[in-house]
C-alpha cells in the first residue's frame, strides 16, 4: 500500500473513500511482491497493481465488492492448468490479496491517512495489518513512525485490537523492520506473546529514498545520475575540481558538491547518512582521488561499492589499498571495473552497466542472460536490506 503512498494520501485529503488490495504472501513465480498494492476508489478510478496485469481486472471487481460491502476481503489467485486464460498468474505462481475498505467513517481511516501522509512526505513510516488470523481482528491496522527525532524510538497511530499487548508486540516488529527498510509478515500470537492464537502481521515499511553517490564529475557520471534517479535513488554527485562539479553540467543530480571524495564521505559516515542501501560509484580513475576515497568506503556497511578504470588501473589500485592496510575481505566487496559486461561504448550503454550490476548485487542476481538459464526470475531477496519483499 506505501507503494502508492502520494496517490491514496491524495486520495485521503480529498475525501475519497476506497478500497486497497495489497499483496500479503507469494508463491513461486509471482510478478510482484507483498506490499505490492491496487487501489480502487468509489468512482471507479483505480491506482497501482498487485500482479503486472494478470488478475487486476479480478482484482478491480473485489476492491468493488469491499468497498460497497465495507468488509475485509481475502482472495488466493494461482495457475489454472485447465484453462490459461481463466483469472489466474499465467506465470505459474501464487498470490494472497488482502482488500481492505477504506471509507472516511471507518475507524481504521485516521490510521491509514497518517500512514500514507507520512511515506508521501518521503518520512519514515511503517504499517502493521493483521493478515490471518481470528475474523475479529482481520484487516486491524497499527500505523509505527520513527520518532527518534522526539525523544522516543517509537511512536503509534491506531490500534490491531484484540489483547492489550498485541499492539506493543506488533509496534516492537514493525520498527525492527522499518529499521532495516523491509517489508515482510511477521507471526506472533494474537495475545501478543509468541504463543496463543496464531497471527500473521503484514508489516510495510517506506522508507526515504537509498543514496547513491557518485565521485567524478564527468560525462559517464552525468548518465549515471540519470539511471540512479530512474532507479529510484537520490543521488549525490561530488568532485574536488569546482569548473566540473556544477549544477549546470548536473541539472538532474538532487546535490552536486565541491569537496574532496574522501572527506565528502566521511561526512557523510559521521553524519549516519551512510546505511545498507547506499551504493558508492567511483569514476574518477584517478589514484589521488579513488585511493582514499575506496580505503574508506570499503570500511561501511554500504550496499555496494564499484570503480571505474582499466584492468590494469585495477590491479595498481588494489596493490595501493593493500599497502594502505585493506583486508582482502575488504577489497572483495569492490566491483572493479565497474558494471556488467554489456559491451557498452557510450556513456548512456555505460550508465545501464552499472546501474545493472547495482540491481544484481542488490537483488542476488546472476547478471547472465535469462535465456537458456535455469536460474529464478525473481529471486528471494529476504537476506537483502533495504527493498520491498526482503524486502525494494
Amino acid at each position: 500500500m506505501l507503494d502508492i503512498a502520494a496517490e491514496l494520501h491524495q486520495w485521503c485529503e480529498e475525501g475519497r473513500d476506497f478500497a486497497v488490495a495489497t499483496v500479503v504472501a507469494v508463491g513461486g513465480s509471482a510478478p510482484r511482491q507483498p506490499g505490492a498494492a491496487l487501489a480502487v476508489d468509489a468512482a471507479g478510478e483505480a491506482v497501482g497493481s498487485v500482479s503486472g496485469g494478470c488478475v487486476e481486472g479480478a482484482v478491480y471487481e473485489l476492491c468493488q465488492q469491499a468497498l460497497a460491502e465495507g468488509t475485509v476481503v481475502s482472495e488466493r489467485f494461482g495457475y489454472s492448468d485447465e484453462d490459461a486464460f481463466a483469472v489466474g498468474l499465467t506465470c505459474g505462481g501464487v498470490i494472497d490479496i488482502l482488500v481492505t475498505p477504506v471509507r472516511a467513517d471507518s475507524a481504521r481511516r485516521a490510521t491509514f491517512a497518517a500512514a500514507l501522509g507520512a511515506a508521501a512526505r518521503g518520512e519514515s513510516a511503517a504499517v502493521a495489518r493483521v493478515v490471518e488470523g481470528p475474523d475479529d481482528l482481520l484487516g486491524g491496522a497499527l500505523h509505527v513512525r520513527d520518532a527518534r527525532a522526539d525523544g522516543i524510538s517509537t511512536s503509534t497511530t491506531g490500534t490491531l485490537g484484540g489483547h492489550p499487548a498485541l499492539d506493543a508486540t506488533a509496534a516492537a516488529e514493525a520498527r525492527a523492520l522499518l529499521d532495516a527498510g523491509r517489508t515482510a509478515t511477521v507471526a506472533i500470537g494474537a495475545e501478543g506473546s509468541r504463543c496463543g492464537s496464531p497471527l500473521t502481521l503484514l508489516v510495510e515499511s517506506s522508507v526515504p529514498p537509498p543514496l547513491m553517490l557518485v565521485y567524478g564529475a564527468i560525462d559517464f557520471a552525468a548518465a549515471l545520475v540519470r539511471a540512479g534517479r530512474f532507479l529510484g535513488y537520490r543521488v549525490t554527485v561530488c568532485d574536488a575540481r569546482p569548473v566540473f562539479a556544477t549544477a549546470a553540467r548536473f541539472p538532474e543530480a538532487d546535490e552536486v558538491v565541491v569537496d574532496w571524495p574522501h572527506r565528502h564521505l566521511e561526512e557523510h559516515a559521521a553524519a549516519g547518512g551512510l546505511d545498507g542501501r547506499t551504493v558508492v560509484c567511483v569514476l574518477t580513475h584517478d589514484a589521488k582521488f579513488d585511493v582514499p576515497l575506496l580505503e574508506r568506503a570499503l570500511r561501511q556497511p554500504v550496499a555496494y561499492v564499484g570503480a571505474m578504470g582499466s584492468r590494469r588501473t585495477h590491479e595498481d589500485r588494489l596493490g595501493r589499498l593493500r599497502e594502505a592496510g585493506l583486508t582482502e575481505i575488504e577489497l572483495s566487496r569492490l566491483h572493479s571495473p565497474i558494471g556488467l559486461d554489456l559491451g557498452a561504448r557510450t556513456p548512456e550503454e555505460t550508465a545501464l552497466s552499472i546501474a545493472s550490476e547495482i540491481v544484481a548485487v542488490r537483488r542476488g542476481g546472476s547478471g547472465t542472460s535469462l535465456t537458456g538459464a535455469h536460474t529464478p526470475i525473481h529471486h528471494d531477496v529476504t537476506a537483502l536490506p533495504g527493498r520491498i519483499g526482503s524486502v525494494a
